[in-house]
Protein backbone atom coordinates (compact mmCIF):
# COMPACT_ATOMS: atom_id res chain seq x y z
CA UNK A 1 0.00 0.00 0.00
CA UNK A 2 2.48 2.45 0.72
CA UNK A 3 4.48 1.65 -2.27
CA UNK A 4 1.31 2.68 -4.34
CA UNK A 5 0.82 5.44 -2.39
CA UNK A 6 4.32 6.63 -3.17
CA UNK A 7 3.57 6.41 -6.96
CA UNK A 8 0.34 8.37 -6.74
CA UNK A 9 2.02 10.79 -5.04
CA UNK A 10 4.75 11.33 -7.67
CA UNK A 11 2.28 11.28 -10.53
CA UNK A 12 -0.09 13.42 -9.20
CA UNK A 13 1.97 16.02 -8.15
CA UNK A 14 3.25 16.71 -11.56
CA UNK A 15 -0.78 16.14 -13.05
CA UNK A 16 -2.00 19.24 -10.45
CA UNK A 17 1.44 21.61 -11.31
CA UNK A 18 1.17 21.27 -14.91
CA UNK A 19 -3.06 21.44 -14.94
CA UNK A 20 -3.21 24.57 -12.44
CA UNK A 21 0.14 26.27 -14.68
CA UNK A 22 -1.50 25.92 -17.77
CA UNK A 23 -5.06 27.58 -16.32
CA UNK A 24 -3.47 30.31 -13.90
CA UNK A 25 -4.02 33.58 -15.13
CA UNK A 26 -0.77 35.90 -14.94
CA UNK A 27 1.46 32.47 -14.82
CA UNK A 28 3.79 31.50 -17.16
CA UNK A 29 4.77 27.52 -17.06
CA UNK A 30 7.96 28.41 -19.47
CA UNK A 31 9.17 30.92 -17.10
CA UNK A 32 8.06 31.03 -13.61
CA UNK A 33 8.94 27.72 -10.93
CA UNK A 34 6.74 25.66 -9.96
CA UNK A 35 6.95 27.14 -6.37
CA UNK A 36 5.46 30.00 -7.70
CA UNK A 37 2.04 28.25 -8.52
CA UNK A 38 2.14 28.24 -4.28
CA UNK A 39 1.55 32.51 -4.07
CA UNK A 40 -1.96 34.56 -5.41
CA UNK A 41 -5.44 33.53 -4.94
CA UNK A 42 -5.18 29.80 -5.95
CA UNK A 43 -1.88 29.35 -4.28
CA UNK A 44 -3.41 27.30 -1.91
CA UNK A 45 -3.92 24.41 -4.49
CA UNK A 46 0.28 24.33 -4.84
CA UNK A 47 0.86 24.69 -1.04
CA UNK A 48 -1.54 21.60 -0.91
CA UNK A 49 -0.19 19.64 -3.56
CA UNK A 50 3.47 20.04 -2.03
CA UNK A 51 2.20 18.83 1.67
CA UNK A 52 0.12 15.77 0.14
CA UNK A 53 2.35 14.83 -2.37
CA UNK A 54 5.27 14.76 -0.26
CA UNK A 55 3.56 13.04 2.39
CA UNK A 56 2.93 10.18 -0.09
CA UNK A 57 5.59 10.20 -1.70
CA UNK A 58 7.66 9.70 1.91
CA UNK A 59 5.36 6.94 2.98
CA UNK A 60 6.44 5.09 -0.49
CA UNK A 61 9.93 5.93 0.74
CA UNK A 62 8.76 3.65 4.14
CA UNK A 63 7.54 1.08 1.66
CA UNK A 64 11.08 0.69 -0.14
CA UNK A 65 12.57 0.89 3.54
CA UNK A 66 10.99 -2.08 4.67
CA UNK A 67 10.47 -4.12 1.25
CA UNK A 68 12.72 -2.79 -1.03
CA UNK A 69 16.13 -4.00 -2.46
CA UNK A 70 17.97 -1.13 -0.78
CA UNK A 71 17.36 0.72 2.85
CA UNK A 72 19.92 3.67 1.59
CA UNK A 73 17.87 3.98 -1.56
CA UNK A 74 14.59 4.51 0.80
CA UNK A 75 16.68 6.43 3.17
CA UNK A 76 17.13 9.22 0.29
CA UNK A 77 13.89 9.17 -1.02
CA UNK A 78 12.39 10.16 2.45
CA UNK A 79 14.50 13.09 2.71
CA UNK A 80 13.15 13.56 -0.74
CA UNK A 81 9.38 13.30 0.43
CA UNK A 82 10.08 15.24 3.51
CA UNK A 83 11.83 18.06 1.06
CA UNK A 84 8.70 18.45 -0.60
CA UNK A 85 6.61 18.95 2.22
CA UNK A 86 8.64 21.57 3.35
CA UNK A 87 8.78 23.31 0.23
CA UNK A 88 5.02 23.43 0.89
CA UNK A 89 5.21 24.82 4.56
CA UNK A 90 7.50 27.19 3.58
CA UNK A 91 6.82 29.94 0.25
CA UNK A 92 8.73 31.31 -2.18
CA UNK A 93 8.70 35.13 -1.75
CA UNK A 94 6.92 36.68 -5.10
CA UNK A 95 9.18 37.74 -8.38
CA UNK A 96 9.66 37.39 -11.73
CA UNK A 97 6.48 38.84 -12.16
CA UNK A 98 4.38 36.72 -10.33
CA UNK A 99 1.67 37.02 -9.25
CA UNK A 100 0.94 40.22 -10.96
CA UNK A 101 2.61 43.32 -9.33
CA UNK A 102 5.58 41.33 -7.90
CA UNK A 103 9.00 42.55 -9.09
CA UNK A 104 10.11 41.55 -12.39
CA UNK A 105 13.54 40.56 -11.54
CA UNK A 106 14.69 38.20 -8.57
CA UNK A 107 15.03 40.15 -5.36
CA UNK A 108 18.69 40.46 -3.46
CA UNK A 109 17.19 40.46 0.04
CA UNK A 110 14.17 37.46 0.37
CA UNK A 111 12.67 36.71 3.37
CA UNK A 112 13.26 33.89 6.04
CA UNK A 113 10.31 32.06 4.63
CA UNK A 114 11.80 32.04 1.08
CA UNK A 115 15.36 30.91 2.61
CA UNK A 116 14.08 27.97 3.84
CA UNK A 117 11.91 27.14 0.70
CA UNK A 118 15.62 27.23 -1.41
CA UNK A 119 17.09 25.18 1.34
CA UNK A 120 14.09 22.67 0.89
CA UNK A 121 14.20 23.11 -2.84
CA UNK A 122 18.16 22.22 -2.88
CA UNK A 123 17.52 18.89 -0.34
CA UNK A 124 14.93 17.63 -3.21
CA UNK A 125 16.68 18.78 -6.26
CA UNK A 126 19.57 16.81 -4.56
CA UNK A 127 17.73 13.79 -3.46
CA UNK A 128 16.16 12.78 -6.57
CA UNK A 129 19.20 12.04 -8.75
CA UNK A 130 21.02 10.66 -5.90
CA UNK A 131 18.15 8.35 -5.43
CA UNK A 132 18.51 7.44 -8.94
CA UNK A 133 22.37 6.96 -8.92
CA UNK A 134 22.03 4.82 -5.59
CA UNK A 135 19.64 2.52 -7.80
CA UNK A 136 21.94 2.11 -10.58
CA UNK A 137 24.20 0.37 -8.20
CA UNK A 138 21.53 -1.45 -6.30
CA UNK A 139 18.32 -2.55 -8.35
CA UNK A 140 19.04 -6.19 -9.05
CA UNK A 141 18.08 -6.06 -12.91
CA UNK A 142 20.15 -4.49 -15.61
CA UNK A 143 17.78 -2.84 -17.38
CA UNK A 144 16.90 -0.47 -14.17
CA UNK A 145 20.26 0.14 -13.33
CA UNK A 146 20.98 1.45 -16.51
CA UNK A 147 17.75 3.39 -16.75
CA UNK A 148 18.29 4.61 -12.93
CA UNK A 149 22.12 5.67 -13.98
CA UNK A 150 20.77 7.71 -16.90
CA UNK A 151 17.95 9.24 -15.01
CA UNK A 152 20.99 10.33 -12.71
CA UNK A 153 22.89 12.01 -14.86
CA UNK A 154 20.18 13.95 -16.42
CA UNK A 155 19.09 15.13 -13.44
CA UNK A 156 22.67 16.28 -12.30
CA UNK A 157 23.26 18.08 -15.81
CA UNK A 158 19.78 19.37 -15.58
CA UNK A 159 20.03 20.83 -11.92
CA UNK A 160 23.34 22.68 -13.21
CA UNK A 161 21.25 24.26 -16.12
CA UNK A 162 18.67 25.18 -13.75
CA UNK A 163 21.30 27.30 -11.33
CA UNK A 164 22.84 28.92 -14.55
CA UNK A 165 18.95 29.75 -15.64
CA UNK A 166 18.16 31.08 -12.29
CA UNK A 167 21.72 33.43 -11.97
CA UNK A 168 20.95 34.89 -15.46
CA UNK A 169 16.98 35.74 -14.72
CA UNK A 170 16.52 33.54 -17.61
CA UNK A 171 12.85 33.69 -19.51
CA UNK A 172 13.04 29.44 -19.78
CA UNK A 173 13.69 28.67 -15.60
CA UNK A 174 10.05 27.32 -15.95
CA UNK A 175 11.12 24.99 -18.85
CA UNK A 176 14.09 24.04 -17.55
CA UNK A 177 13.15 22.96 -14.15
CA UNK A 178 9.91 21.35 -15.53
CA UNK A 179 12.72 19.12 -18.03
CA UNK A 180 13.89 17.74 -14.74
CA UNK A 181 10.52 17.44 -12.68
CA UNK A 182 8.63 15.21 -15.26
CA UNK A 183 11.06 12.80 -16.43
CA UNK A 184 12.91 12.47 -12.82
CA UNK A 185 9.36 12.45 -10.74
CA UNK A 186 7.98 9.62 -13.57
CA UNK A 187 11.10 7.59 -13.20
CA UNK A 188 10.12 7.29 -9.40
CA UNK A 189 6.45 7.03 -10.02
CA UNK A 190 7.79 4.02 -12.59
CA UNK A 191 10.17 2.50 -9.35
CA UNK A 192 7.65 2.90 -6.95
CA UNK A 193 5.02 0.69 -9.28
CA UNK A 194 7.39 -2.03 -10.37
CA UNK A 195 8.13 -2.36 -6.76
CA UNK A 196 4.51 -2.96 -5.93
CA UNK A 197 4.21 -5.03 -8.60
CA UNK A 198 7.26 -7.89 -7.27
CA UNK A 199 9.03 -6.57 -10.66
CA UNK A 200 12.28 -5.47 -8.89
Amino acid sequence: MALWMGALGAVSFVLVFLIDGASRPGYAPTRHPVSALALGSRGGIQTANFLICGAAITAGAIGVLVEGPSALLGVVLAVFGLGLVASGVFRMDPMLGYPPGAPTGIPEQHSTAHRIHDLAGAVVFLALPVSAAISAFTLPTTPWRVVSGGIAVALFLGLGQFGRAWEQVSPRIGLIQRAMIIPGWGWLAALFTALALGLI
